[in-house]
């Protein structure tokens, strides 16, 4: 038998109602048994292989990118089921900008497609209460795909139990510039000085300077006009505009320098506030598909000392659970002996 008529006849035996009913129920008591251990709170995918995929398969490059999703759609899921509150995906690098111009344009129209479809068939999004937002450079991103993306995000704002973060345009360089740049201008810009047009000790020495005034004029208010021609009226309406000359002296208030917040206070912190993924827990997992051993400027920033790197050999469109259960398995065994070398320790 030939390895075309193998693949069509396991197919066809996967996808029986028998045989889809035990998978699914399977499934769902092999996710229900890992969520009695620790689950990771933040994941993220290089989704990577889509173009080998295709070529392996002998299909339109573009339609490698369409299974590509399903995939994605399969992974959020797991992940969500499983009790991971924030996925990252690699949607889009700015370095992709570089590829051919009909596979730029075939996958920013792919990716209106897929945001529509997010928005009018979201059960998955809703169903977890996963919210979308979208990281990356806003300003390179087609006029034509931005309305799109805002609709995916204003659809699902009220969802608030997890994320789903596309990273799209995006690189690890270009986010650190702009924490680096937001940084600079926090510690660089003065604090603004209240609006008091006058000062506190100004308006004291106003009223009691009124009140000197009144009480010495008090005798001479029915007199006629002084020797200058000038009326009490006159001198009345002087009196509100000037000091009299017998009040206490007139203090001037000391201006404050300006204080700018001190640079030796800028923590590892202080930039991650200025980061995409600010909000989001720090990252445990992450995944690269495709066999390639290399981060590829993402995520750069978010990979701490316990995030726990995989580079898994097969191709993104094939990814499922089954490749999946084998990483949370190790990650949890390492958590296990990270807590129990963190309790010898006491």
């Amino acid at each position: 038998m030939s390895d075309l008529y193998l693949s069509h006849l396991r197919n066809w035996i996967l996808k029986s109602p028998p045989a889809e009913w035990v998978t699914r129920n399977a499934r769902e008591l092999l996710i229900g048994t890992l969520k009695q251990g620790p689950i990771p709170q933040h994941v993220a995918f290089e989704m990577d292989g889509n173009r080998r995929f295709a070529k392996n398969h002998k299909i339109e490059t573009i339609e490698g990118h369409h299974l590509g999703f399903e995939a994605l759609a399969r992974v959020l899921e797991i992940c969500y089921k499983c009790g991971v509150k924030v996925v990252t995906v690699y949607a889009f690098s700015i370095e992709n900008f570089n590829r051919p111009r009909h596979e730029v344009s075939g996958l920013m129209a792919m990716a209106k497609v897929k945001l529509e479809q997010l928005v009018q068939h979201g059960e998955l999004l809703d169903r977890y209460g996963a919210g979308i937002r979208v990281l990356g450079e806003r300003d390179l991103i087609p006029d034509d795909v931005l309305p799109y993306v805002d609709r995916a995000i204003e659809m699902t704002k009220h969802n608030k139990d997890a994320v789903l973060n596309i990273c799209f345009p995006y690189t690890s360089r270009a986010e650190m510039t702009s924490a680096i740049k937001a940084t600079v201008d926090e510690y660089t810009t003065s604090p603004r000085l209240p609006n008091t047009p006058f000062s506190q000790s100004r308006i004291t020495q106003k009223i009691r300077s009124n009140k000197s005034k009144k009480s010495d004029s008090s005798s001479t208010r029915e007199s006629s006009p002084d020797q200058n021609g000038k009326s009490d009226v006159d001198d009345s309406a002087s009196s509100t505009t000037a000091l009299d000359p017998d009040s206490p002296p007139l203090q001037s208030t000391p201006v404050k320098p300006i204080k700018f917040q001190n640079p030796e206070s800028i923590t590892a912190e202080t930039i991650n506030s200025h980061t995409y993924t600010a909000e989001c827990p720090p990252l445990d997992i992450f995944i690269r598909t495709s066999g390639v051993t290399r981060l590829s400027d993402f995520m750069l920033w978010q990979c701490h000392e316990n995030t726990q790197i995989f580079f898994l050999k097969c191709l993104w469109p094939e990814f499922d659970l089954w490749n999946f259960v084998p990483i949370l398995l190790e990650w949890q065994w390492r958590q296990k002996k990270m807590m129990e070398k963190e309790s010898s320790r006491r």
